[in-house]
């Protein structure tokens, strides 16, 4: 592996604000960001990133690279929910195996903009409509949980397909990045240019507070999550690999652009835990949220921001 690229995303201050945050929670320090501020910062993110990629979406068009990835990211959140659910249902109740399917096949926003300063920090260009990608993977992966634990839980679930599919999209974080999205793609240019202090210059420093509180949320959810045993975290370490290798390998095929390579793998291999939990707690109140949101945040999402990245840009370039 290249180690001055792993250094230098270990030390991205947006990172390490990452890391003091697990530090003050371990520390327990009285350091805490209010809730409505982290609500807002949350949705401030949501909306730039979706705002800017409907931007981009809208200056380069659609062209066969861009199908062939909205379709390849679509096919991908659909996999992983469908193979994951049986592995998890041997070892788990049908309610969490489903809640954990779907996490695993939904995306994490902030993953993606973490990887996406890292392929600006190494100037590697990328296309707008990966975020058009990430929004398209959010709801079938939570709508395949929901169907797989109808199909094989012991007491099907009240609220029909419709109603889930509605909640889904609906889903704040769903709409807000969906929105934005094609807000972007549809504004004027020189409208858009007028609030890009507010879309681009000040994102970076938002994002660093979110992940100062996302280290603080994985510190204390973590020692819930232990009596799962070693099995979820093997899981939460070895499908995310596993799905991001498979991405890789598989855009090999369709040539497409490296730093479009890097953006899917990363989807393929992120976990949600904005989306997919607020959506569980409505639709399979029985699935334990001390169990799935642990795994995606707790190990899942640090293990892709430090390690995974650079692993898979070198098997990018490699291959």
């Amino acid at each position: 592996m290249n180690y001055s690229l792993l250094l230098n995303n270990l030390t991205n201050p947006t990172l390490l604000f990452f890391v003091l945050g697990i530090v003050a929670a371990t520390l327990k320090s009285d350091l805490e960001i209010p809730e409505s501020s982290s609500r807002f910062i949350s949705l401030y993110l949501l909306f730039s990133i979706g705002f800017k990629g409907g931007q981009e979406l809208a200056h380069s068009g659609l062209n066969k690279e861009i199908m062939i990835t909205l379709s390849l990211c679509i096919v991908l959140a659909a996999l992983v929910p469908l193979y994951t659910f049986f592995i998890l249902k041997k070892k788990l109740s049908v309610e969490n195996a489903g809640a954990i399917a779907a996490t695993y096949g939904s995306v994490s926003a902030v993953t993606f903009v973490t990887a996406t300063l890292f392929l600006e920090n190494l100037k590697i260009p990328f296309g707008g409509h990966m975020v058009a990608a990430m929004a398209l993977m959010e709801a079938p992966a939570i709508m395949i949980g929901v169907v797989l634990i109808r199909r094989f839980g012991a007491e099907s679930a009240k609220k029909s397909i419709k109603s889930l599919l509605h909640e889904s999209l609906t889903n704040g974080s769903v709409l807000m990045i969906t929105g934005s999205l094609v807000i972007g793609i549809i504004s004027d240019t020189k409208g858009a240019e007028g609030i890009k202090p507010f879309t681009t210059d000040i994102f970076k420093g938002f994002l660093a507070i979110f992940l100062l509180e996302m280290g603080m949320v994985a510190a204390k959810r973590f020692a819930a999550f232990k009596n799962y045993g070693w099995f979820v975290t093997v899981f939460s370490i070895a499908v995310p690999v596993i799905n991001g290798l498979f991405a890789i390998a598989i855009t090999h095929y369709f040539t497409l652009l490296p730093g479009n390579r890097l953006l899917i793998a990363i989807l393929a291999s992120s976990a949600s835990y904005i989306a997919v939990p607020a959506a569980m707690k409505q639709a399979v109140p029985k699935a334990d949220p001390g169990l799935y949101v642990p795994m995606a945040l707790g190990l899942t999402f640090p293990f892709n921001i430090t390690f995974a990245m650079p692993l898979y840009w070198m098997l990018i370039q490699v291959f």
